[in-house]
């Protein structure tokens, strides 16, 4: 189902919403890539919610346009990375606004505690999320673009973080992702013999032993601070 959800500032905004058949153990905020909350993110909450969490994907592109939900071919991607370029451009907090929006809906609905998870600029957002906006108890981002610049390196997280990375992405140099992680010890860090957007089975990028283990490990993670 899709709900409104307010943020602080009064603005109004979607999340798509997955609801476990039971009570929920806990509650995930799911962060679109920079694609939508289309089908992909969809199925992705739906997998969490049927983990037994409820699940809130929330869409971080609102404030710059309504109902965006692209596929995966270079137009689409040259189309996100514009909606990108706008949020990213917002004022503070700017979109940090709607994920905070997002986990206090997700803390009262379920009941117990938040993590979150993004893909991509989804990643991202995980990522300062953990530094950023309170009711956390967990991070996981997926090869967050930009999270391993000397500014996103700076930040420091509040809750417990799992970063995946993939050893053949082209956008984030492993290099880069060593000094993230000499920069953070206390984050548990993981790179896969893959490329950017592994976990993503509507894109070529798909690489299915990767996307499974990283899962694995995600849920693994979420029992352990979420239960």
């Amino acid at each position: 189902m899709t709900v409104n959800l307010t943020s602080a500032d009064g603005f109004v905004f979607p999340a798509y919403v997955a609801q476990p058949k039971a009570t929920p153990k806990g509650a995930v905020v799911v962060v679109q890539e920079i694609f939508g909350v289309n089908a992909h993110i969809r199925e992705v909450a739906d997998g969490y919610a049927a983990q037994g969490y409820l699940a809130v994907a929330p869409a971080t592109f609102h404030r710059a346009k309504h109902g965006v939900e692209l596929g995966y071919s270079p137009e689409d991607m040259q189309a996100g990375m514009v909606l990108k370029a706008a949020i990213e451009s917002l004022p503070a907090p700017g979109v940090m606004a709607d994920i905070q929006a997002a986990v206090d809906y997700a803390a009262k609905t379920s009941g117990a505690k938040v993590g979150i998870v993004g893909y991509c600029w989804g990643g991202l957002l995980a990522w300062r999320a953990a530094a950023l906006v309170k009711g956390l108890s967990a991070a996981v981002p997926y090869y967050g673009g930009g999270s391993t610049t000397d500014e996103e390196i700076a930040r420091h997280p509040h809750c417990p973080v799992l970063a995946h990375y993939a050893e053949e992405d082209h956008w984030i140099p492993l290099d880069t992702v060593e000094k993230f992680k000499h920069a953070h010890p206390e984050v548990e860090v993981h790179l896969y013999p893959a490329n950017h957007g592994f976990n993503c089975d509507h894109r070529g990028a798909y690489q299915e032993a990767s996307a499974k283990l990283a899962l694995v490990r995600t849920l693994a993670f979420f029992g352990k601070h979420l239960g």
